[in-house]
């Protein structure tokens, strides 16, 4: 079977140069009109890829590009689950997150992805960069692709508590997706960065002190949160399990001042999924992933997932995020 599917791999079906083009120039001009959408989080299906999911500690109005790419087998060959195509989701991406004065302690958020599902450039990213010349390991094969248009709208609302004497760090919430993938509703609960190299310095009693440790010690910040999601299949997902839970936490380092973005800030997260996906028997597809890193230089951030925590490549395997945020430049909008 491992020599028919690597056969294959190169003989797929592939849109004609002009729809190829249109759909592009679709995805971009989408991508170039969220920008005057008063409408930040990663769109779905990132959630059960990997990506960091937690809610905006503090106002975003953020515009990028987002991949998840989903493989219809894994690298040995073996068909993954009952979907039998391989989808490189490609989503230019509009999502706000404002936390409202009037409404002190409450968050909202609103995602919008959209663009064309096909091959690139997520299969490079996957087999050529990060499973060729990164870790030299077999490249997942490809038969049958998914070439579609396809969107996802995330919503959430979000109520923000104090940790100890740290304002605006425990958060309960509530939000759903819906688009072509496929449709969900949940809750979640968690810590969204927990200052505790400060907290660590003052056990220390390096209080005021100046030194390098206590400089380098105070920027470690700490996330956990617990989701849980009853989903429903769509046109691209077209069999998924009812209810699905995800447990993540992840640690950052970063230089900080008095602006909401930091000056620098780097993070890394493990998650638990419980599976979005069934087995043939019906059984869910647990998997746990890594976010490689999620850097973040004042409003630009860029984060990559990949589920090698598993020892190998399973199902959803790779997706990467770039954005900006352009919340501090329209912030007199929002007032």
């Amino acid at each position: 079977m491992n020599a028919r599917i690597a056969h294959e791999e190169g003989v797929k079906s592939r849109p004609s140069a002009p729809r190829q083009g249109l759909t592009w120039t679709v995805f971009l001009l989408i991508l170039w009109g969220t920008v005057d959408l008063a409408t930040a989080e990663s769109p779905s299906p990132t959630a059960h890829w990997g990506g960091l999911a937690y809610p905006d500690a503090y106002s975003k109005l953020e515009l990028g590009y987002t991949g998840n790419r989903f493989t219809e087998f894994n690298r040995e060959g073996e068909q993954y689950n009952p979907i039998r195509e391989t989808m490189g989701i490609n989503f230019g991406t509009a999502s706000w997150t404002e936390h409202w004065k009037r409404f002190e302690g409450w968050s909202t958020n609103i995602t919008i992805g959209a663009g064309p599902t096909g091959e690139q450039p997520t299969r490079y990213l996957q087999n050529e960069f990060i499973h060729d010349t990164i870790f030299g390991i077999p490249k997942v094969p490809t038969r049958q692709t998914r070439d579609e248009f396809d969107f996802m709208v995330d919503g959430s609302m979000t109520r923000w508590l104090p940790l100890f004497t740290q304002p605006k760090k425990v958060f309960v919430g509530v939000g759903g997706s819906t688009g072509s993938l496929y449709q969900e509703v949940f809750a979640r609960t968690g810590i969204r960065g927990a200052e505790i190299g400060s907290a660590i310095v003052s056990l220390l009693g390096w209080d005021g002190a100046n030194h390098l440790a206590a400089d380098i010690v105070r920027g470690f910040r700490w996330s956990a949160m617990g989701r849980i999601a009853q989903a429903y299949s769509g046109a691209a997902f077209r069999q998924v399990a009812p209810q699905n839970y995800i447990v993540q936490t992840s640690l950052s380092w970063g230089i900080y001042d008095e602006c909401p973005l930091p000056k620098f800030e780097i993070e890394t997260g493990i998650s638990l999924d419980s599976g979005l996906f069934v087995d043939f028997q019906g059984h869910t597809l647990e998997e746990r992933f890594i976010s490689l890193a999620a850097i973040r230089y004042r409003n630009v951030a860029f984060e990559s997932w990949n589920d090698m925590i598993n020892r190998k490549d399973n199902g959803p395997t790779y997706g990467v995020r770039l954005t900006l945020d352009v919340y501090p430049w329209l912030a007199p909008l929002f007032q």
